[in-house]
Formats: structure tokens, C-alpha cells, sequence
């Protein structure tokens, strides 16, 4: 899936990016420094890098040959690169704040999404090699340092930690981010606008820094203000939150579909605007995602449904309990639908690059969780989702991961039982649940 995506040969150890920001959907000047680490004898390497204006390519501060494939930005050193040898690419462009691309499923418009005063990203699946030169894989994690100028009145945010603001000469100011962990560059965020930056703390002196446009602010606060109890709430299921801060940016836009960006969840205005058990259901499925997509990261796309379909286990778990749908019920509508979506969407596990985002990959999966759950018991059930989250802290996993940790805390295989509910062509039996029925396959 995505086969031009991602590449072989080095491991990056960090991106550092330098954004001259002008004004809404117009070009600015940018450079993109990654240092990495050869990890076999190089001749030439590849960084994924669509659109965008190219300049000047160096490695090692040497100038190199740069040639345009599709998508692919192909390096060629002034000197070939050994194995274990430590190098350092930059790339300067002219960046171009419009491009977006689209797709026929839950993430529609992708890229950057421009707001009424600046911007905000969507990189998901595969868009961030439309803001940055990068190894665009969702394993391929590495932490970014961000330095973004912006003219007078506009304020500039980022995953991570805000590390110095400075003014220059000219009024305008240079801010710089520490995402302070790695992360897959489909959950990189970059906003500016005109923001009111609300802080708050959350458990255990958690610190929340909520990103709002100024107009927004007190609109959004009634659901924005329950971050700290979604967060407690979870911690009791999965353990500590896994990072050093959290916060909600609302984004001024009409995207239709929130993202997980590490540490600072997008969550479009109309999502907050709303009744409360919808805006709680999509702020506790993005917070979700930072134990189980951006700390548990996963290996290939078709490990998604281990992001997606946890977030919105949880979600609906934690809906039923605060004025939504009984849970069961929607498993059960779900199990009802089960072999419509493998016809329609692929198995759990198995999906095609454009069904990748379609609902087998949401509620589906989220019925494979609660199939097991029915399987081992919820005692097990809660061992293993703890388990998980803490042994793959950090770290990217598989689906057979999951498995043979599962099996590990359940002290039986359930390979057996796991493979055919994401892989199978049928669903299969709901434990507990026999009167269950699954519909008819629709052509």
C-alpha cells in the first residue's frame, strides 16, 4: 500500500524545518535539515517530496544532484555514504500552503487546509511530503524541531513543547517547537493564525494547552474544559497518558474529520459547536489515539485497524457511560454489517489503499476488540489493553504483535480465534452472542 512511500537505506534521527510564513495560500521560503544515519552503503537515497518549488539540495554541506521522480526527490551525494556513517541533508524550497490532495473516504481533503488567517495540517495518510521532505512511512518515526516565522499578530504552534519565541528586527517573530519524542510524519502539526492559547492542567499536573482562534474561544470551552476528565478516564483503562503535555486545536476550517497529531489533537470547530455527546465522542477518540496510533505507532497501513479501531472501542465505550448509545447495541449493528464491509472494504486487516479509511477500519474493527473482550473476559481483556499500551510505548507494532501478546496475558493462543475475525472473507460467531445474525452480502 502506498508503495512509493517510504524508503530504505538511512533511519533519520530527527527533521528540523524553517518555515518563513507570509499569508494565507501564499508561497513562503523553506529548508528542511535532516540529519540521519546510513544504514547500508549509499550511492543515492530517496526522500518522499511532492509539489513545492526545489532550490538547493547539499548533503554533509556539499552540494548534491537533485532529480524530481513523481513524488520522489532522488539524492545523489558528491561522495557516496557508508554504512553506519552519520549525514545531514537540507533542502531549501519554495513552499506552497495550497496544495491539497483528496481521497474518497473519512479523511476527504488532506495537505495543508488553510484557515481564514493562516493554516493548519492534515497530513494523514501520506501528505506530509507535501509540507516537508521526508521518509513518509508511518514507521519511519523521528522527532522534529520547528521554526516558524510569522508576521506581527499571528501566533505559530507545533507538537511538543513551545522551547523560545523571539522577535526580529523587523517585527516579525521566530517561533521554535520541540516535539520532544519521535513521530510519524503523517501525525505532524503545524497551525498559525490568530490564537488564544488557553492552559489548564490535567492529571498528575498534566500540562493542557488548548490552541483556539481568538473567536472561538469561549464557543468551544464547555467541551474543551473536560479534557482532564477524558484523560483520567482513560488513564484508569490504559495507564499513565503517554507524553509530557496534551491539547486541543480547533481548527477554523470545514474539514469534516478531526486528527490525532501527537500531543495536540485537530478538532474542527463544527465538532465542538455541536451537542455534547458527539463532540465528546471525537475528542475522546482523538485522545485515545495518543496511547494507540501516536505512542503504539504502527508498522504498515494495514496494522490500522489496531489505531482506529481502539479509538473507537473507547469512544463508544466511554459514550455509553455519558449519554450516548449503549455499546453493546452498536456491536451488535456493527457484527450485522460485518460481511457487507469485508465485501465491500476488506477484512480488518487487510484493507486496499482506497478503502483504507472506510468503516471497517472504525466500528469493524472495534468489533474485533470487543469480540475479544467476549473471548478472554473483560478482567483479561483490561490486562492485555494495559499490557499493549505499555510494552510498545513508544515503539511501532503489528498485528501479530498484538496477537502474541494477547495470547501472552491470555495464557492461550488466540491466533485461532483472531485470524479469521481480521482476515477471514466471513465473519465469524460472536462469543456469548449466538443469537447474533450477520445480514447478507449486497452486491
Amino acid at each position: 500500500m502506498f508503495p512509493l512511500d517510504g524508503n530504505g537505506g538511512y533511519k533519520v534521527s530527527r527533521y528540523l524545518l524553517d518555515f518563513d510564513w507570509q499569508a494565507p495560500k501564499t508561497p513562503f521560503e523553506a529548508a528542511t535539515t535532516i540529519k540521519a544515519t546510513a544504514t547500508q552503503a549509499l550511492s543515492r537515497f530517496d526522500l518522499d517530496f511532492a509539489g513545492n518549488t526545489l532550490h538547493t539540495v547539499t548533503v554533509n554541506a556539499k552540494a548534491a544532484t537533485a532529480v524530481r521522480d513523481g513524488d520522489e526527490l532522488v539524492i545523489t551525494p558528491a561522495k557516496p555514504l557508508a554504512q553506519g556513517q552519520a549525514f545531514t541533508v537540507k533542502v531549501t524550497y519554495t513552499a506552497d500552503p495550497t496544495q491539497i490532495r483528496h481521497r474518497d473516504d473519512a479523511i476527504e481533503d488532506y495537505g495543508w487546509i488553510p484557515t481564514p488567517d493562516g493554516t493548519v495540517l492534515y497530513p494523514q495518510p501520506n501528505g506530509a511530503k507535501m509540507i516537508f521532505p521526508s521518509n513518509d512511512h508511518p514507521s519511519r518515526r523521528a522527532p522534529i524541531t520547528f521554526h516558524i516565522t510569522t508576521p506581527p499578530g499571528l501566533t505559530a504552534v507545533a507538537n511538543g513543547k513551545l522551547t523560545d519565541r523571539a522577535e526580529q528586527a523587523d517585527g516579525r517573530v521566530r517561533w521554535t517547537y520541540d516535539s520532544e519524542q519521535p513521530l510519524a510524519t503523517q501525525l505532524a502539526q503545524l497551525a498559525i493564525g490568530k490564537f488564544t492559547l488557553v492552559d489548564s492542567t490535567g492529571p498528575h499536573g498534566l500540562p493542557i494547552r488548548d490552541v483556539v482562534p481568538d473567536d472561538l474561544v469561549a464557543p468551544t470551552e464547555q467541551y474543551r474544559k473536560l479534557t482532564a476528565d477524558h484523560i483520567a478516564w482513560l488513564e484508569e483503562r490504559l495507564g499513565p497518558y503517554p507524553f509530557n503535555r496534551y491539547g486541543v486545536l480547533v481548527g477554523d476550517t470545514d474539514l469534516g474529520v478531526a486528527l490525532e497529531t501527537n500531543t495536540l489533537s485537530l478538532i474542527p470547530k463544527a465538532d465542538l459547536l455541536g451537542d455534547q455527546v458527539s463532540a465528546e465522542r471525537n475528542l475522546v477518540h482523538e485522545l485515545t489515539h495518543q496511547w494507540t496510533g501516536d505512542s503504539v505507532g504502527i508498522k504498515t497501513w494495514s496494522d490500522l485497524w489496531l489505531s482506529e479501531g481502539h479509538a473507537r472501542f473507547y469512544e463508544r465505550l466511554y459514550s455509553e457511560a455519558h449519554g450516548g448509545v449503549v455499546f453493546e447495541d452498536t456491536m451488535k449493528t456493527a457484527y450485522a454489517n460485518h460481511d457487507q464491509w469485508r465485501h465491500d472494504y476488506g477484512a480488518p486487516a487487510e484493507p486496499t489503499e482506497p478503502n483504507l479509511f472506510k468503516r471497517m477500519r472504525y466500528d469493524g474493527s472495534a468489533l474485533v476488540l470487543y469480540a475479544l473482550r467476549e473471548k478472554v473476559g473483560q478482567e483479561t481483556f483490561g490486562k492485555i489493553e494495559r499490557a499493549w499500551v505499555t510494552k510498545y510505548r513508544g515503539k511501532t507494532a503489528s498485528t501479530q504483535d498484538y496477537i502474541d501478546l494477547a495470547s501472552k496475558v491470555a495464557g492461550e493462543d488466540l491466533d485461532g480465534f483472531l485470524h479469521p475475525w481480521l482476515y477471514g472473507a466471513k465473519t465469524p460467531p460472536m462469543p456469548n452472542h449466538p443469537d447474533w445474525v450477520v445480514n447478507p452480502v449486497q452486491s
